[in-house]
């Protein structure tokens, strides 16, 4: 046995001051030209903070951050809640591999568990049993829904169906599977071979999937409103009859709510507003407010295909990341941030029809909640960037959308502000 003394903690190290010396702006541009792989296409910003909606860059400028890095920043930056949140955390205890239960993934599982049985019984009058597994990215999440679904028809049903039906537009990931699955060739290329298992359909045309469903397919994977494709919109409808159509063929239907989850629609599901319920589902970027998680859920006859040994990742559900989770999932509760994104999301609709609608060069405005796309003619990065000389931070979805994905913490004030400003980017 060890000795007393050695089973002891030992005494806590002074703090540690250590500070990192600072780069500036300009060092850090070059530096990434240097010393990063060339994959990202940067603006030669630097940001050093964030106060709710805004970021402040390194010589203090002010920019309204209408992206939330993707849809990933729900709370906005440096809220409270998630500072305590990580800081707390931190100081108990990170991670500790999946050999061990921590005390926080399995309470998140239940909370995100009971929000999908709920919601499913709400829109669709359906009843289930939910599982959840977590990983740390929407791409990740992608991927064991892959799985999930092909161990499922091989094992758990005994009929081996590898294929999986995407649309044109999608937008999965950029892991192999995930990519696979994206059905946009500008991402695929030069990475031949792809996943084999993989067809695409256009997006919201039934005859269009329907055609594509024979007996090797699986499961259709769809986002309900695309991000990267453009902000598309599905037509009244169409998920309905696509359930109906899965139903009939024996086919699961897998929706990606990576980006449009968590309120981010104006429901907390997206699929909520559509009148029914999948069979698996995969969120991710505002489960964390900036932390990375992901997360799956299954109906609990799907879930169970991944047995022991079948699936697993190093850094999923670890206490840190699952502890912020609960505390997001908290914070949206509290403070109605599901209703003030529909609230904001139909006066910022509003906004940019009646300031862009006639615009000669705004081709359509659409959306859910605060995900917005204004469609352009011309140029649109020459516009984002105007916007960001504007101190307006926007994106790009598709190849002519300016898309809007705000915090769900705005008000109409900050509102009034990108609006303006978009309508003098365009001139």
């Amino acid at each position: 046995m060890p000795a007393a003394d050695s089973a002891r903690p030992a005494a806590a190290a002074a703090v540690c001051q250590f500070t990192p010396d600072p780069w500036s702006t300009q060092a850090i541009v070059a530096g990434h030209g240097r010393y990063l792989m060339p994959s990202y296409k940067n603006a030669p910003i630097v940001f050093a903070r964030g106060e709710g909606p805004w970021n402040l860059d390194q010589d203090g400028r002010r920019y309204l951050d209408f992206s939330a890095g993707v849809a990933v920043n729900g709370l906005g930056h440096n809220h409270p809640d998630l500072v305590a949140a990580v800081a707390g955390q931190a100081g108990r205890i990170i991670h500790q591999s999946n050999y061990w239960h921590n005390e926080h993934a399995v309470p998140l599982a239940a909370d995100l568990c009971g929000r999908f049985e709920r919601a499913a019984l709400s829109a669709a009058g359906v009843e289930l049993q939910a599982r959840a597994f977590f990983c740390n990215s929407g791409a990740e999440g992608t991927e064991a829904a892959v799985k999930l679904v092909r161990r499922y028809h091989s094992r758990v049903r005994n009929q081996p169906r590898p294929v999986i039906v995407t649309v044109k537009g999608s937008f999965h990931g950029r892991t192999y599977a995930a990519m696979s699955a994206t059905a946009q060739p500008k991402y695929q290329d030069g990475f031949d071979p792809l996943v084999p298992g993989f067809r695409y359909a256009e997006f919201g045309q039934l005859d269009s999937i329907a055609a594509q469903l024979d007996g090797s397919v699986g499961a259709v994977f769809i986002e309900v409103v695309q991000g990267e494709g453009g902000v598309c919109v599905p037509p009244p409808g169409f998920f309905k009859a696509l359930r109906h159509l899965c139903d009939q063929r024996g086919v699961l239907l897998g929706l990606d709510e990576v980006q449009t989850g968590l309120g981010r629609t104006g429901t907390l599901f997206a699929f909520e507003q559509e009148g029914i319920a999948p069979d698996l589902l995969w969120l991710a970027k505002a489960l964390g407010g900036g932390i990375p998680i992901g997360a799956v859920l299954a109906r609990d006859e799907v879930a169970q295909a991944l047995q022991p040994g079948t699936h697993a990742t190093t850094f999923g559900a670890n206490a840190l990341v699952t502890y912020v989770g609960r505390v997001v999932l908290g914070v949206l509760d509290r403070d109605d941030l599901v209703g003030n994104a529909r609230r904001m999301g139909d006066y910022l609709m509003g906004q940019l029809r009646t300031r862009l609608g006639n615009h000669p060069r705004v081709q359509d405005i659409r959306g859910r909640g605060l995900m917005c796309g204004v469609q352009l003619q011309g140029d649109v990065q020459a516009v984002i960037a105007q916007c960001r000389t504007r101190g307006l931070l926007v994106s790009l979805a598709g190849a002519d959308v300016v898309r809007m994905t705000p915090p769900l913490v705005i008000d109409r004030g900050h509102i009034d502000f990108a609006v303006e400003q978009l309508a003098a980017a365009l001139g």
